[in-house]
């Protein structure tokens, strides 16, 4: 199972020539992964305020194989999978059937005031994995 999120590039998201420019993109995904984390009830900030744990990006690979415009809604669907002490995304972009891009995001669950991976937690781990079923 995963999670869907729609993007519409803005005119400020795109080049001279109405192109979106790629950071816009990876602004997409990262909005795409907090909607998602709302969503399983887990919001980014409640899990840094509430439980002293953080889920920072530590790796990200995408291709973007296509282009988008101003105007253009851009589903993005997120397949989460949890690791032990990690969370890995999946995204794949369409708009109009296409794919414009794809990729992964590896996250590591660390507790605010320390710098190493622990465990994830097995509330953050049902609420992540109900998504994904």
């Amino acid at each position: 199972m995963s999670f869907t999120h729609t993007w519409t590039v803005r005119f400020s998201d795109t080049d001279p020539f109405g192109i979106a420019h790629y950071p816009r993109m990876i602004d997409a995904i990262h909005e795409t992964s907090d909607a998602f984390m709302e969503h399983v009830g887990v919001p980014y900030w409640e899990l840094t305020e509430e439980h002293g744990l953080g889920l920072p990006l530590v790796s990200m690979e995408f291709d973007f194989t296509g282009q988008v415009r101003s105007g253009d809604r851009v589903t993005i669907e997120l397949t989460p999978e949890v690791g032990e002490s990690s969370v890995r995304f999946d995204y794949v972009a369409t708009h109009d059937g296409d794919t414009v891009f794809e990729g992964t995001e590896y996250r590591v669950c660390v507790p605010v005031d320390g710098d190493g991976g622990v465990p994830v937690p097995d509330d953050l781990r049902a609420a992540i994995e109900s998504a994904a079923e």
